[in-house]
């Protein structure tokens, strides 16, 4: 293989463990592996992202990716890393967000050309859901020990003394399912490897034995590092959750926002991860940001390269443009070129005022609407004060106490953007 797939992930920081041999396996002819994705929403969130590098990169190597999505195991619910059982869904919901998450997939991994490794989305509902309960007791249990799984990481934690709850047998036999999704995919794909975050090593692992008991093969395993934040707080969460992959649950603005808004320490860690610039690009990129942090250009390539690769080159530039509006550097052109949703995004926590729209029929002159028609400003004379002080401006254009608000004036039909200065902003919102 032209690249060596390992020292691509080992470069890059997204190498935390791999099996003996993985190396030496994967540089030998055109192998195939697999990342398990939870199909429990309608769309990935960025917390999925890296075992989806990890695909692309092993694709871009020459070898061919396989997303399992968990259809059966999402039934289940995967002890690793939780201390409660998860919510299962029915097979109509988790059809549906299959078919989401492929579409989201699509984005990162070729499935359609003709070429041996093209990926594959499969889904382990599919060869689970006719498996009697004693056809897989007899033809799988029957291989792993209670010992053996009683020494994962995963379950001890979760029957330790601190563990405010038990783990339920449903629970408990995870690790087999997803054992036995390993041996079917060597089976049925010569499927050798399966790659996800280091909290699966004891899930994949029982994979790899039970492939040895069963079929007398050799199954691989490699994981990558739980993504943290360098002040501790989890990554991929925001005070309103999760930052997902699909844009009516997470807007391309507060996407690239939340890579915008990375520390330096992060952003240099992020961008390795995140996008697929060149050792030589990103160290040349460190090496501008740090002579000029304050420029944050890691932040800013890092945000436009992870928004173009999920949404498009045309919702970046919105984004961007959206961010230079809270900065000063943007017209009223650029305001009404906003949509709704997004105007609302940029200035929300902003003070509002609601206004009938028959307000402006004649005009709404300026004292009135920077104080006793919204309460912006305390007062009718401190409103006349800012205005001589040429200090106010509508949808971020200078005015003076000539200038009336009409309807010429609104963003999308519905608001009006006051301003005090740069950073005292007030939103007009016609009714």
């Amino acid at each position: 293989m032209a690249i060596n797939f390992v020292k691509e992930l080992e470069w890059r920081g997204m190498l935390h463990d791999a099996m003996p041999g993985t190396e030496e396996h994967l540089m030998n002819d055109m192998q195939s592996a697999y990342v398990g994705i939870d199909p429990t929403a309608d769309s990935l969130h960025i917390g999925h992202l890296v075992g989806v590098m990890m695909l692309r990169h092993f694709q871009l190597a020459g070898h061919r990716p396989i997303a399992l999505v968990g259809g059966a195991t999402g039934m289940i619910g995967d002890p690793s890393g939780k201390s409660t059982e998860r919510n299962l869904l029915d097979e109509k919901t988790l059809r549906g967000n299959q078919e989401a998450i492929k579409e989201q997939l699509s984005r990162f991994l070729d499935f359609g050309s003709d070429e041996k490794n093209a990926a594959l989305l499969v889904n382990n509902y599919d060869w689970m859901k006719d498996f009697s309960f004693l056809e897989f007791i007899r033809d799988v249990g029957k291989h792993i020990t209670v010992n053996y799984m009683m020494a994962k990481d995963s379950v001890k934690k979760r029957l330790s003394a601190d563990a405010k709850e038990g783990m339920s047998f449903t629970e408990f036999t995870y690790q087999l399912v997803q054992g036995y999704d390993f041996l079917h995919l060597y089976k049925t794909y010569d499927c050798t490897l399966q790659m996800g975050g280091s909290d699966q090593w004891g899930n994949i692992t029982t994979g790899t034995e039970l492939i040895r008991r069963i079929d007398g093969g050799k199954g691989y395993a490699l994981t990558c590092p739980l993504i943290t934040k360098a002040d501790g707080s989890k990554f991929g969460k925001t005070e309103s959750g999760n930052i997902w992959l699909d844009t009516n649950r997470t807007s391309p603005y507060k996407f690239y926002q939340y890579w915008l808004n990375t520390s330096d320490e992060d952003a240099e860690k992020y961008i390795k991860i995140f996008t697929f610039l060149s050792k030589k690009e990103i160290e040349e990129l460190v090496e501008e940001h740090n002579v000029a942090p304050h420029l944050r250009i890691l932040q800013k390539k890092l945000a436009e390269e992870i928004t173009v690769m999920v949404h498009s080159r045309q919702d970046f530039e919105n984004a961007v443009r959206a961010s230079e509006i809270l900065f000063g550097k943007s017209t009223s052109n650029d305001l009404k070129q906003l949509g709704g949703q997004t105007f609302l995004e940029i200035f929300e926590g902003v003070p509002q005022a609601v206004l009938p729209r028959t307000e402006l029929a004649s005009g709404l002159d300026m004292v009135a609407a920077l104080a006793a028609k919204t309460g912006f400003l305390k007062s009718n004379g401190e409103a006349i004060r800012e205005l001589k002080q040429n200090a106010i401006s509508v949808n971020k254009e200078k005015v003076n106490a000539d200038y009336t608000i009409t309807e010429a004036d609104l963003i999308n039909d519905r608001f009006v953007l006051l301003q005090r200065g740069r950073k005292n902003y007030f939103v007009l919102v016609i009714s």
